[in-house]
């Protein structure tokens, strides 16, 4: 399944729900899909994403050798999601997912 994040400063971003939920959770928020962050609470939102993507980057996963696919982080899966939040945080807009 697939949630996909809209503002009316950026172009949505689609993201596997798995890895939708976990970057919810990062911003503080309960893993309900719809839902919505208000304007005003946009920068907090992003400021969590971003502290807890950079204290992941402190301890790097352990990639499966076995693995068929490169294993890829969080940081780089969480970018248009930050993008995102800096882009409706600079326009003052809100944030949605469904």
């Amino acid at each position: 399944m697939l949630v996909t994040f809209t503002t009316d400063a950026y172009a949505d971003i689609t993201m596997f729900r798995d890895v939708a939920l976990a970057m919810l959770k990062m911003m503080g928020h309960s893993a309900t899909v719809p839902g919505a962050i208000l304007a005003a609470d946009v920068p907090a939102a992003l400021s969590r994403l971003t502290a807890a993507i950079d204290a992941e980057k402190a301890s790097p996963p352990v990639e499966d050798k076995d693995a068929d696919e490169p294993l890829v982080s969080m940081a780089n899966r969480a970018l248009p999601l930050i993008n995102l939040l800096a882009a409706a945080a600079k326009a003052e807009s809100d944030v949605m997912w469904k």
